[in-house]
């Protein structure tokens, strides 16, 4: 009997093996160390909201997800070359941005923050002649391109994500960082010597960027309604910002697939 067992057994693992390999991948290129969106643990393991997202969509499509490290600028073209199927890492939806590519419908409302030392800067007024820093190609950076030589603001330094900014404003190489408030209100609550001390107003939204007009586009905003109907997306609002969100948010709201005007 135990002869026939075993290679019954083997077979049904080596079938299982093959039918995991054979998956196809969704490539999905993310900005690693963009908290709390995608970074990694202490294990060294990729996790995050987006990152708990993307899992969802992709066993939803029934591929495999396959995280891929990449500057946040060169997200843009890692998608329209076709490198990966699609990119996430907080990224705004805007008219210039839907010129080029694809977005699916919104999961994030956001506005832009000002976070400095402790005893640093009390608002934006308090930054003229001084140091900002931005993500590279960000909406931070793009606020500062058009805001910044009205507040005076000083020189700007460009950041490939959150962790090197850090860095340097507490070493005190620049006086402020704009970026994302939900990130850096994550970043600084365990963090004494950092606050953010200002939002900036700037409805942004979020959401997983594609190719222009690629089919993959309307096949993750079909899936993102479905997250929202059954309240998955509101669960993983709780669990990373540690409060449901709020009614009439993209979190839970179902809109329409962005449209290049």
């Amino acid at each position: 009997m135990l002869k026939k067992i075993i290679p019954s057994a083997v077979l049904a693992a080596a079938m299982a093996f093959g039918t995991a390999q054979a998956m196809e991948k969704l490539e999905v290129g993310a900005n690693i160390g963009n908290v709390p969106w995608e970074f990694q643990d202490a294990d060294g393991k990729f996790t995050g909201f987006e990152v708990d997202l993307a899992a969802v969509v992709a066993e939803k499509l029934g591929r495999e997800l396959d995280i891929v490290n990449i500057p946040f600028n060169g997200l843009f073209s890692a998608v329209q070359s076709g490198r990966i199927d699609m990119a996430m890492s907080s990224i705004t939806i805007t008219g210039e941005r839907l010129k080029s590519v694809s977005f699916a419908q919104p999961y994030y409302d956001s506005d832009q923050s000002l976070t400095v030392l402790a005893d640093g800067p009390a608002s934006l007024d308090e930054m003229e002649g001084k140091t900002v820093g931005v993500d590279t190609g960000s909406t931070g950076d793009m606020w500062v391109t058009e805001n910044g030589p009205g507040l005076k603001l000083g020189e700007v330094s460009r950041y490939e994500g959150l962790s090197p900014a850090m860095l340097d404003l507490t070493a005190g190489r620049i006086d402020g960082y704009i970026s994302d408030i939900p990130a850096l209100q994550y970043y600084v609550k365990d963090k004494p010597n950092l606050k953010v001390v200002q939002r900036i107003a700037t409805g942004e939204k979020y959401s997983f960027m594609f190719a222009k007009d690629a089919p993959l586009a309307a096949q993750v905003d079909g899936i993102i309604t479905e997250l929202k109907q059954d309240g998955t997306l509101a669960a993983l609002h709780e669990k990373w910002f540690g409060a449901a969100p709020e009614a009439g948010t993209s979190t839970v709201t179902v809109l329409d697939m962005p449209k290049a005007e």
